[in-house]
């Protein structure tokens, strides 16, 4: 759940630390006022960050198309459930995460649980 509170700069002067603390929690942002109009909005530089790459993503043309063609290959069922990823790679144990890698100088291996035998 988003929280959005407004107050003065003046106001927020006075409370920044706890402001600062209550941003912290997910969905928390404040608008400053001056004069009665938007200034200035504190959200923790988790979220920041998070919407600053969203922008980023949503302005790469190229990106959009690719997310537009997983969509419809998504809606065509033309994909690979997390289960059938694993199977095929042998994976036989309860596991949230495999790490991929590209082929890069190092070799590497996906991991992240017991490989059938």
């Amino acid at each position: 759940m988003n929280t959005k509170t407004t107050i003065s700069i003046s106001e927020a002067r006075k409370k920044i630390f706890d402001i600062a603390e209550e941003v912290q929690r997910p969905g928390n942002y404040y608008t400053f006022t001056e004069n009665g109009k938007p200034k200035v909005v504190m959200m923790s530089a988790e979220e920041f960050e998070s919407l600053i790459e969203t922008m980023e993503i949503l302005s790469d043309p190229k990106a959009m198309k690719r997310m537009e063609q997983a969509e419809k290959e998504l809606k065509r069922g033309d994909y690979v459930s997390w289960t059938d990823f694993k199977k095929g790679w042998g994976y036989t144990q309860k596991t949230d995460a495999i790490a991929l890698a590209d082929k890069g100088k190092k070799k590497y291996r996906v991991g992240g649980g017991k490989k059938k035998r």
